[in-house]
């Protein structure tokens, strides 16, 4: 395939957005509250925008459009790493093939459903499972085999992964077909930078040092059947507003390609990782305001496509993010193998990169909670066949609202009889009633109550 990511057309669209007129800026918020999406140049002016009024008017755009889309809910996953053999050498990964001093381990289908055993019963349904690229240490069979022995392993009061996406080093379109039939949801993967020159520098050797082949990663999952994908960029090693073009070409490719563009797009920025010199000190540093910029730019340019943050931020600064565009994200994660079963907040040396919140997913519900957010665990779209572009077609007229809202509250009201600490069950409870009570449809207000009854009652995984 060809590779549709132009270093020159880019740094051009960026060159031609420098200084732009405020009425210019007002205008491109404008038709991003149209929910109709950015082009790349549009994305652009906003991008190159340093003025704090218009910058704030950007965040506060971005907030409107995620709550018309998405309302206030935010799904909940948790990570969980296998393996952290590494046969590439990436300069910001902790798992890089040179670190002798990371503690080596791939996890057996016992540990795996260890791990798995220890997440269920802190209330998780969803994963996002993960290795190092290691032909001898983690094959696709073995991943196989884990995904598996994952949807295999259940425990008390319910609890069942319901939903495992996934994130896998770049494979052919028949191996994409075995992945898609070991029942996977989207299959996740970073192009980490689009910039020719630094991918080529910060991954020196390894298969990842083949840009092409990655980039067109998800085109061969798409080829294969899979109908969700997701693409992100880890923001540190070049400017961020270059990434972010970038990240809008690719799914614009995808889109036109395919007639769908990328189910979720990440946003990890940098974090330190044992001997990772670029971790330890980024080449493009991202400041706070920076990334809040970024991430309401993505929003408004891509309105549909979820957006994941995961715990590599800091609780406070996670907390201003969510309400700018984001609707996934992780909790109580670990990202050493074998992290969950031991208890360990995170154990440096097996670790990818360190953590930047470190509370138990029982502490994050709670905290979202009183901030006005709805915890959903929901998995319902992908058992129902409303994916891919099935989901689009629903999402884009604003239809998908009258599904999501009914199981995100079902799903949290679920977790809260089950899993909740008391100080959070109370919070929650009193969140629960007021939702089905602010429901304005009778026939869908009559069918929550009804359901979270049960719910209350012993019930499991219901849903429409």
């Amino acid at each position: 395939m060809e590779d549709f990511i132009r270093d020159d057309i880019i740094e051009q669209t960026l060159d031609r957005a420098r200084n732009p007129e405020p009425s210019r800026v007002r205008d491109v918020i404008g038709k991003a509250l149209e929910l109709q999406g950015l082009t790349p140049g549009e994305a652009a002016v906003l991008l190159q925008c340093e003025d704090p009024e218009l910058t704030g008017e950007i965040l506060e755009a971005a907030h409107r459009v995620k709550l018309e889309i998405y309302g206030n809910r935010l799904v909940i996953f948790a990570p969980l790493y296998i393996s952290n053999y590494c046969s590439n050498n990436c300069l910001y990964c902790g798992f890089r093939r040179d670190n002798t001093e990371l503690k080596r381990r791939s996890l057996t289908l016992e540990e795996i459903a260890d791990e798995v055993m220890a997440l269920e019963r802190e209330g998780h349904k969803r994963i996002l499972m993960l290795c190092g690229e290691h032909p001898g240490m983690s094959p696709l069979d073995y991943f196989i085999e884990a995904i598996e022995t994952v949807y295999a392993t259940t425990t008390e009061k319910g609890g069942e992964i319901r939903r495992i996406n996934v994130e896998i080093a770049p494979m052919s379109v028949e191996d994409f077909r075995r992945l898609k039939a070991a029942k996977i949801g989207t299959y996740v993967l970073f192009q980490e930078t689009y910039h020719h020159e630094t991918y080529r520098r910060m991954h020196p050797v390894g298969p990842k040092a083949d840009f092409l082949w990655r980039l067109t990663a998800q085109d061969r999952a798409m080829q294969a059947g899979i109908d969700d994908v997701g693409i992100g960029a880890l923001f540190g090693l070049y400017d961020y507003k270059y990434e972010v073009i970038g990240l809008l070409h690719h799914a614009l490719h995808l889109d036109e390609t395919y007639g769908v563009g990328p189910h979720t797009i990440s946003v990890p920025r940098l974090e330190p990782a044992l001997n990772a010199p670029a971790a330890i000190q980024p080449p493009s540093p991202v400041s706070d305001d920076d990334f809040k910029k970024l991430v309401a730019v993505i929003r408004l340019s891509v309105p549909y496509t979820g957006m994941i943050l995961s715990t590599r931020e800091p609780a406070e600064l996670r907390s201003v993010v969510f309400d700018l565009g984001i609707s996934q994200i992780s909790a109580g994660s670990r990202t050493n193998p074998g992290g969950y079963r031991k208890g360990d907040s995170n154990d440096f040396r097996a670790a990818q990169f360190n953590l930047g919140d470190t509370r138990t997913l029982d502490e994050v519900i709670y905290d979202i909670t009183q901030r006005g957010h709805i915890p959903s665990f929901c998995t319902a779209c992908y058992r129902l066949g409303r994916v891919g572009k099935n989901f689009m077609d629903l999402a884009k007229p604003g239809l998908i609202q009258k599904y999501c809202r009914t199981n995100a509250i079902l799903t949290f009201a679920e977790y809260l009889a089950d899993y909740a600490s008391p100080e959070t069950k109370k919070a929650g409870d009193a969140l629960v009633d007021r939702l089905v009570a602010e429901t304005e449809e009778k026939a869908m207000r009559e069918l929550l109550e009804e359901r979270v009854q049960a719910v209350r009652g012993g019930a499991h995984d219901l849903y429409i």
